[in-house]
């Protein structure tokens, strides 16, 4: 959530920089708009608390000169009630304010490329040498997934509906292999592991800015307030909601879930293999550091996200993404992508975001710094990496003529010294 004050005492820069994002500049304007009008409110109650505390002082002078005082309490009371209705009014200004802040995306960082879509991203590094390179002319991942027998999508929907998928065989143990290696190299790398419920309530979600505006994206349990996790982000994040850390060092965190999305608006994009789905498999970085240490400690998790790619040599590039791409609460994303042959094109594989203090706003996570000013932390986030892209992009890169798939070398061990999926 971006600052209130920030916005008022910024307006143009706020207004310029959220229609690179093509946000509905008509939310600012109303949110000045109540600004102004509760400024006006509190100028109201500071004039009549001045006139309720001279009448009160009067009161006390003519009670102790034994003096009529009749007439100043009922100023008194009159004045009290107008309080009460400038307090509630006021109340409700607060409120209005607080409900459009919640609609506003966060500001791009100024080094940014400003674009309307995503056409307008920025490649920014290629692998294509990694492994085979970039292969071609080989089955698609769900063809030839179906006959390994290492994927089951017709029972899958039988059990649920479309957009599940059930692993089986070795491409449970591929998943499974996947996860554990990941998990592995990131606490290498010095992150804490976490397993959270997959299970939350309506304020993370809102610390983390999936509600309200991402509403329909997410499932939600009947009559009870909690929903289905979208990514670990929003229970790693708000692990430490509502508290003072101490960020002299990072916090960082890496979580294997379920992820779990509703895909609304996504039509017919994707239907087949395991590219989009409602519920599927990621490891998620995150980070809660110092306002001092955003840039740096950002960079890290592009470096660390990015490794794991590099280990498994599956071509991938990186992107910038423009200010008309960002997500919701991003100030700026980079995207892994990594080859998908049947479609000879490149997929996102994770978003690695910085948030500054946008998140840490809303989930009132803060720090001390050197001085000991209690500051809003920036949260940084993304996945490392999305399993069942990965899965998705084992079996067609490293598909043989025979139908099978060799193992990636630093999955052997995972895999139980197994080298081919047959």
């Amino acid at each position: 959530m971006l600052d209130l004050k920030f916005i008022v005492n910024n307006k143009e820069e706020v207004k310029e920089r959220l229609a690179s994002r093509n946000f509905d500049l008509q939310i600012i304007e109303k949110i000045i708009k109540f600004a102004d009008e509760r400024s006006q409110f509190i100028q109201t109650l500071e004039s009549l608390q001045a006139q309720r505390n001279e009448l009160s002082e009067d009161i006390g002078i003519k009670k102790r000169n034994g003096r009529p005082i009749k007439s100043l309490l009922y100023k008194v009371n009159k004045i009290k009630e107008r309080i009460e209705e400038v307090d509630k009014e006021a109340d409700e200004i607060i409120t209005k304010v607080n409900n459009l802040l919640l609609q506003v995306p966060n500001l791009p960082n100024k080094e940014v490329p400003v674009g309307k879509n995503e056409n307008d991203n920025v490649v920014i590094y290629e692998n294509k040498n990694l492994g085979r390179g970039l292969v071609k002319g080989v089955e698609a991942h769900y063809d030839i997934a179906t006959k390994l027998d290492i994927i089951d999508f017709v029972r899958a929907v039988k059990l649920a509906k479309t957009r599940f998928v059930l692993y089986k065989n070795d491409g449970a143990k591929l998943v499974r292999a996947l996860a554990n290696f990941m998990i592995d190299i990131h606490t290498k790398n010095g992150y804490k592991e976490i397993l959270p419920a997959h299970l939350v309530n309506s304020r993370m979600l809102i610390g983390t800015g999936q509600l309200p505006k991402f509403k329909e994206d997410l499932f939600k349990i009947e009559d009870e307030d909690l929903w289905l996790i979208p990514t670990a982000e929003v229970p790693v994040t708000n692990y430490h909601y509502d508290e003072i850390l101490d960020l002299k060092e990072p916090k960082k965190f890496v979580a294997y879930t379920k992820c779990f999305r509703s895909e609304a608006g996504s039509g017919g994009k994707d239907m087949r293999g395991v590219i989009r789905q409602h519920e599927f498999h990621k490891v998620e970085l995150v980070k809660i550091v110092n306002q001092n240490d955003g840039e740096k400690e950002w960079q890290k998790t592009v470096t660390d996200a990015q490794n794991i790619l590099e280990l498994l040599e599956i071509p991938y590039r990186k992107l910038m993404l423009s200010t008309g791409d960002l997500g919701f609460g991003s100030a700026k994303t980079v995207d892994l992508e990594l080859w998908i042959p049947s479609e000879q094109k490149y997929r996102e594989t994770s978003s690695i975001s910085i948030y500054n203090d946008f998140q840490a706003r809303r989930a009132k996570i803060r720090y001390r710094d050197e001085n000991g000013k209690t500051r809003l932390a920036y949260t940084i986030n993304g996945s490392g990496l999305a399993i069942d892209r990965v899965v998705a992009a084992i079996l067609e890169n490293y598909q043989n003529p025979d139908g099978s798939i060799t193992i990636p070398n630093v999955l052997i061990p995972y895999m139980g010294g197994q080298k081919i999926i047959k």
